[in-house]
């Protein structure tokens, strides 16, 4: 590799570290003056905010914000160079600024694989633990029940549960449903319905089963009887971000059960399904940007460089907010919500890019 391909890389990646590790000293501290007092309020333990909370919070926030920190990094090193003339002598060296971006795309490249990494597997996991915590020790829910769910098991099945309590993982006030060619075949009717977590079960209590068969009707009562059904107590979960809690296995099974169920959450997994896949792509589109618009030696410095490259990045960021809501609330397709930033950033790149000093 030449040495310029290795210097650029060096500063790219080493900036990136650094400015990420900046906003992730920064971001706790700012966090700890607002929820000093939630913390203590409910006498949050010192080993958990540190082990559960900042371990969950870091990652989730860093993560959100990396589009932001790689376009500040790429901006800061890129308009050094061209504030110390490094720039000039390259391209007058006969390297065409095309073949200049290679390094930058190489360094772009390491840190998609890191983002994607971190996005299927790791920051899944960790947000599980700021969920946790933040359901104890910062918005405690002491109704740990979720009412009037109606779900959809298969083509034929159908389930009612009135007050489901996620603590004791009982539910109240049961029914299921089974239809056959759109006529009702059998319901069942319980007092309660109660996880068995041993043997992966629903435990089915003072229970009543009406079969009907045309005109004739037969009713069967009973105490307890343990069935399978394809629903798990994670169905009932009612915290904030249950979706970005999920691990990539766990979305793609709830992404085809909720194909069945027709419960109404399919627009918010699929948003979350194509987040994790298309934002690390922006490493590649901010990179092109902050170099187009660094490259260039400007009487306003490194200052103004930096200025614009953070109001970018924060008009990304808001951009990705405001097609999620439309996606949520206004019926458009979550793929193209997912692609609008990404594809918007893009082209205005590439048009930075043809009008860059060659």
């Amino acid at each position: 590799m030449p040495i310029i391909d290795k210097y650029i890389i060096k500063k790219y990646l080493s900036t990136f570290v650094f400015t990420m590790a900046i906003f992730g000293i920064i971001i706790p501290v700012f966090d700890v003056s607002e929820r000093l007092d939630d913390f203590l309020k409910h006498n949050a333990p010192l080993d958990k905010i540190i082990f559960e909370y900042y371990v969950g919070f870091i990652p989730f926030y860093l993560n959100m914000l990396s589009p932001l920190i790689n376009f500040i990094a790429v901006i800061f090193f890129t308009s050094r160079m061209a504030d110390k003339t490094e720039i000039v002598p390259i391209l007058s060296g006969g390297m065409s600024f095309t073949r200049m971006l290679r390094p930058f795309m190489i360094g772009a490249s390491i840190i998609f694989v890191v983002s994607l990494i971190f996005n299927l597997f790791i920051v899944p996991n960790t947000n599980k633990l700021l969920n946790n915590f933040t359901d104890v020790y910062i918005k405690p829910r002491f109704d740990k029940s979720k009412n009037m769910v109606h779900m959809k098991l298969n083509d034929s099945t159908y389930v009612f549960v009135r007050t489901f309590d996620n603590v004791s993982q009982i539910g109240y006030n049961f029914s299921l449903e089974k239809f056959i060619e759109n006529e009702l075949h059998e319901k069942l009717m319980a007092d309660r319905i109660v996880w068995d977590t041993l043997q992966s079960k629903w435990r089915i209590e003072n229970y009543t089963i009406r079969t009907i068969n045309g005109l004739n009707e037969e009713m069967t009562k009973g105490v307890q009887i343990d069935t399978l059904l394809d629903m798990r107590p994670s169905d009932f979960d009612i915290y904030d971000d249950v979706y970005g809690s999920m691990s990539t296995r766990e979305l793609y099974e709830k992404i085809e059960k909720e194909e069945v169920r027709g419960t109404g959450i399919m627009t918010n997994l699929l948003i979350e399904k194509y987040k994790r896949f298309v934002t690390p792509f922006s490493a590649f589109i901010l990179t092109l940007m902050g170099v187009a618009l660094s490259s260039r030696k400007v009487r306003g410095g490194l200052g103004l460089s930096l200025g614009v490259g953070i109001g970018l990045s924060f008009v990304y960021l808001v951009l990705n907010q405001f097609s999620t809501i439309f996606s949520l609330q206004g019926g458009l397709p979550p793929l193209i919500a997912v692609l609008i930033p990404n594809v918007l950033y893009a082209i205005i790149a590439l048009v930075l890019i043809k009008k860059a000093p060659k």
